[in-house]
C-alpha cells in the first residue's frame, strides 16, 4: 500500500498520556491484538462508526506512514480490505497532527473537512 497518511482514533485522555511519554503504546484493543490499529482516510469514518459509536472526547491522529518503516504492515481485515497495523510503539515524531473528533447532532463523528472520504 502507498497511503502516505494513516489515522488513529484515540481517547483524548489516553493520547495525553502518550504525549507525556513521548510515544503511544496503544489502546486496550491494540494491546489485546498485539499491534496498533490504524485506518486510511477512506476507512476512518467506518472505523469510528463501528468501534467508537456514541463516544465523545476522542481525537483523530494523523501519522506519516513513511516514517513507520517495516513495523507498519498492511493486513486483510474488515470486508477483505487492507488495514494498516503497527507492530511497535508509535513515536510521536511520526504524528502530523491530532484534532478533536466530536459527535454531531446526529450522533456521528464530525471529521475534519480536509479528510477525504475516498482518496484516489
Amino acid at each position: 500500500m502507498t497511503d502516505r497518511v494513516v489515522y488513529k482514533i484515540a481517547p483524548k485522555a489516553l493520547w495525553r498520556e502518550a504525549e507525556a511519554a513521548g510515544r503511544f503504546e496503544g489502546a486496550p484493543v491494540d494491546h489485546a491484538d498485539g499491534y496498533i490499529h490504524f485506518s486510511t482516510a477512506g476507512q476512518a469514518r467506518e472505523t469510528a462508526a463501528k468501534h467508537f459509536a456514541g463516544q465523545d472526547d476522542l481525537l483523530l491522529v494523523a501519522v506519516d506512514a513513511a516514517t513507520l518503516g517495516e513495523a507498519l504492515k498492511w493486513e486483510v481485515s474488515r470486508g477483505g480490505a487492507l488495514f494498516p497495523h503497527l507492530y511497535d510503539a508509535l513515536q510521536l515524531s511520526a504524528v502530523l497532527w491530532a484534532r478533536p473528533l466530536p459527535l454531531g447532532a446526529d450522533g456521528r463523528h464530525l471529521f475534519p473537512d480536509d479528510l477525504p472520504e475516498d482518496p484516489a
